[in-house]
């Protein structure tokens, strides 16, 4: 399915699962949605399982929109305790559409509990009590992580699953990678029918040098830390260091919530020869979360760093901010220039980015998938130099190759109702689904 596809359903209000693989274009997608559901005032609550992909939207932690915390399951007590916050029960009742973005890391029992918090708030027993819900990722992305007794199964096992009549638009158009000898490694991996061809297209990269003026970031499997690692590159620069303070305001609890999940420093060091890629998007400027670049000066008239890109570009890096928007009002918000330091990052912290080149050693791949989520951050085969290569890097959760087949089944199927089914009445239904939310929202007894 295309992503104008997916859009055009996502506007009817039906409960979608929005997949596909990395790089096709997923989040952009979701901001967009999010734009046009703000702009025909539509109540939308924003989400994300992990506190790094909320930022990309905006958003906040499922767990921390309807204050699970880290509990896996809650007693009637418990629930009945956490429905009774007030903020909380608003904020429910009020949301027409809830979106949950990178789902392959909720596990089954979160899910379930979520439902059952909005069905209790909305006294409704529909489906996360009648809103739309809107799922967003790839089954091949990092699983969820159990710990201790902790629910380790995919959403789709969850006991909600079936009722929520998910739309499924399995997105495979490919935004970040180009190259086609590159796009089959990924896709022979990510189909588990990588072969000896696919080991020695990605062999022709163990210990080849990145032709690039910049150093390549190394990515990290294992979350050592790279703060350390890149703190000693820093200081090893010759010349002055400059500072950068990140700038607060809103909610302290969220405020510091933003804080631990936003990839920006809190202050930022820098020094001329300093390596760094921008985690923000901005394309008036021409550059993307996960754009790698050498600090070559500080702008004479505002001070802020320069940076000369791998592409060739020089461009002033200016503050950007994040946020977390509640009923289009932000509620908590955070500024600093969009840097990082980049000689190291982990494969966690590099979700979401679009790396022009990187550093990898598979030998130390410890879990199903890891190879392939290091892997399909870079842009390009010619941007990776591999360290280390091991044949669990090529192994994907063999749990997620039978449902992603699954899922393309079902997108497929989707389609083509999609497509035989008159404009006219797919206009009507989108009208329709914004009529009901305007009525919710005058008349909130009606909920």
């Amino acid at each position: 399915m295309k992503q104008s596809q997916a859009e055009e359903i996502l506007k009817t209000g039906q409960n979608v699962l929005l997949t596909g693989p990395a790089g096709c274009g997923k989040t952009f997608l979701l901001n967009k949605y999010i734009a046009w559901l703000k702009k025909k005032k539509v109540k939308v609550a924003v989400t994300a399982s992990t506190g790094i992909a909320s930022t990309h939207l905006n958003g906040r932690t499922i767990h921390s929109w309807c204050r699970i915390g880290i509990a896996d399951s809650m007693t009637d007590s418990q629930v009945k305790k956490t429905i009774s916050d007030v903020r909380l029960l608003q904020r429910v009742r009020a949301t027409d559409s809830l979106i949950i973005d990178e789902i392959s890391m909720l596990n089954a029992n979160r899910l379930d509990l979520v439902n059952r918090i909005c069905q209790a708030i909305r006294q409704d027993l529909r489906p996360f009590g009648g809103m739309q819900l809107i799922l967003c990722g790839d089954f091949f992305q990092l699983p969820p992580v159990a710990r201790g007794e902790e629910d380790s199964r995919f959403v789709t096992e969850s006991a909600i699953w079936k009722e929520m009549d998910l739309s499924v638009c399995y997105i495979n158009e490919q935004y970040r990678q180009s190259d086609q000898q590159f796009l089959q490694v990924l896709n022979d991996i990510r189909n588990n029918t990588a072969s000896q061809q696919t080991f020695d297209i990605l062999q022709t990269r163990l210990d080849k040098e990145v032709k690039a003026k910049i150093q390549p970031t190394k990515l990290h499997t294992h979350n050592l830390d790279v703060d350390i690692y890149n703190n000693r590159q820093l200081e090893e620069l010759p010349g002055p260091q400059t500072s950068f303070a990140m700038v607060e305001e809103g909610i302290p609890q969220l405020v510091k919530e933003l804080k631990r999940n936003c990839l920006a420093h809190e202050t930022l060091n820098l020094k001329v020869g300093a390596v760094v890629m921008f985690i923000k998007n901005n394309m008036a400027k021409k550059y993307v979360n996960g754009t790698l670049g050498k600090v070559v000066g500080f702008d004479p008239a505002d001070g802020y760093p320069v940076i000369a890109t791998v592409s060739g570009q020089t461009i002033t890096a200016n503050p950007e901010s994040w946020a977390i928007e509640d009923d289009d009002k932000i509620i908590a918000k955070i500024s600093q220039v969009p840097l990082r330091l980049a000689w190291a990052i982990t494969v966690h912290k590099s979700q979401g980015m679009s790396l022009d080149c990187a550093e990898i050693d598979l030998s130390r791949t410890f879990e199903y998938g890891m190879g392939y989520v290091a892997l399909s951050r870079v842009r390009s085969l010619a941007g990776i130099k591999l360290s280390g290569i091991n044949e669990l890097a090529f192994e994907v959760n063999k749990q997620a190759v039978i449902l992603d087949s699954q899922l393309r089944r079902k997108s497929t199927q989707n389609l083509q109702k999609f497509t035989k089914a008159k404009k006219t009445a797919i206009k009507k239904k989108q009208r329709d689904f914004l009529k009901s939310c305007q009525v919710k929202n005058e008349f909130p007894g009606l909920n």
